[in-house]
């Protein structure tokens, strides 16, 4: 795909061919921008290869089955496919110190293993700057993965799940290449083809240690098959710049992460750009995306804003804009429990009880959203149900 520098004109073909491919979910296989009716919408996404493969609305299991399973883990992301995920987000990608990637939500990772509990690593607690905000704890890039693999992973929001607590200890941390050899492994075992949803993880931060992400993860789809434009690994970041850099490394789906509208990409602070997350929603930002990626995954408030009680307002028109220029929408994230829901779909006050989330989803689908991020996939595919059959 094209970015703000020269390229050849077989390679901006070639790029052009890949978001037209994702685009497919929108523009035929999807039906938003056609106003088919909901069936329509989903039949139409049986037909072809690659990305034209998947249902719309996507149901993309974030960190797995993150709301019943300890986030990025093996038993997270096996039981986000037994519950019928049509993606598994496998997973944010953080490096070792002897350079290995591995599956934390964060390099972090006092709040999501039991490295508090091993005295022989008191010593690498710290502090750091990271992103421009200070951060104590326990860092990824400051053990080998022989040290990280004999921790093992806890619940990180025990307070909204009490449940998963359960399973604390169950699992170590994962490999991103023994999750692709997963991956492999569960296609072949259930007969379809499994999709993953990576994210590179405070990519400059991790570039200015000298353990750049975007060369690692190439290198390892390269390896297994999996750097072509139907391969079923759709890669996202919340920097632009690493997106951009990962389009000129492999030929993947790529997809840019917008937080809130007046928020900075760390890439951009570090560069002197000025924009925020509001102007790359723009029709002339999103135009730019559409030049390196195919497709955006916008915090659902970017799709409808809530008002200063916690409610719904108006939707905006990112979906229309976005699809305008081709490409396809994955808002993030959809959570069952009463704290993580619009105001209108809680139900009581209690911080690990359900509220109405499939009023919420409702909500969300009806926007024309092509899919969504969800802690809670059979929830997801239930509502996706009534969505498409209503």
């Amino acid at each position: 795909m094209a970015t703000q520098e020269s390229q050849h004109e077989s390679t901006d073909q070639a790029h052009t061919g890949r978001r037209a491919l994702l685009g497919a979910a929108v523009l035929g296989a999807g039906g938003a921008v056609l106003g088919l009716s909901g069936t329509a919408r989903a039949a139409g996404a049986g037909g072809g290869g690659g990305v034209r493969s998947l249902p719309v609305p996507t149901i993309i299991g974030h960190r797995g089955a993150s709301g019943y399973r300890p986030e990025h883990t093996f038993g997270s992301y096996q039981l986000a496919l037994d519950l019928g995920a049509d993606i598994v987000e496998a997973g944010d990608l953080v490096p070792t110190k002897d350079g290995h990637l591995v599956c934390r939500h964060e390099p972090e990772i006092g709040g999501t293993t039991d490295v508090a509990q091993h005295p022989e690593f008191a010593g690498r607690r710290t502090t750091k700057v990271l992103d421009g905000v200070s951060t104590t704890g326990w860092f990824t890039e400051d053990f080998t993965l022989a040290e990280l693999k004999t921790l093992r992973a806890i619940e990180r929001i025990p307070a909204n799940r009490p449940h998963t607590t359960l399973y604390d200890g169950r699992w170590e941390i994962p490999t991103f290449e023994e999750v692709l050899k997963w991956q492999d492994e569960q296609s072949r075992k259930r007969g379809k083809q499994v999709w993953i949803y990576p994210e590179t993880k405070h990519p400059t931060y991790f570039r200015k240690l000298g353990l750049g992400l975007e060369e690692r993860v190439a290198k390892l789809l390269r390896k297994y098959g999996k750097d072509k434009r139907d391969a079923p690994v759709i890669i996202q970041s919340f920097e632009p710049t690493s997106i951009q850099r990962l389009n000129k490394l492999v030929d993947n789906p790529l997809v840019v992460l917008l937080s809130s509208a007046g928020s900075r990409p760390w890439d951009f602070v570090e560069n002197g750009d000025p924009r925020t997350v509001a102007d790359l929603v723009t029709r002339k930002g999103l135009r730019e995306i559409a030049g390196y990626a195919q497709g955006i995954g916008p915090t659902l408030d970017l799709v409808i804003p809530k008002d200063a009680d916690g409610r719904l307002t108006t939707p905006t028109t990112l979906v229309r804009d976005a699809h305008a220029v081709g490409l396809v929408l994955h808002p993030y994230t959809m959570r069952n429990e009463n704290p993580f829901l619009p105001a209108e779909f809680r139900k009581g006050t209690d911080a690990d009880a359900y509220g109405d989330s499939f009023g919420a989803f409702q909500a969300y689908f009806a926007t024309g959203i092509d899919g969504v991020f969800t802690d809670n996939p059979d929830t997801g595919l239930l509502a996706r149900a009534d969505f498409v059959n209503r």
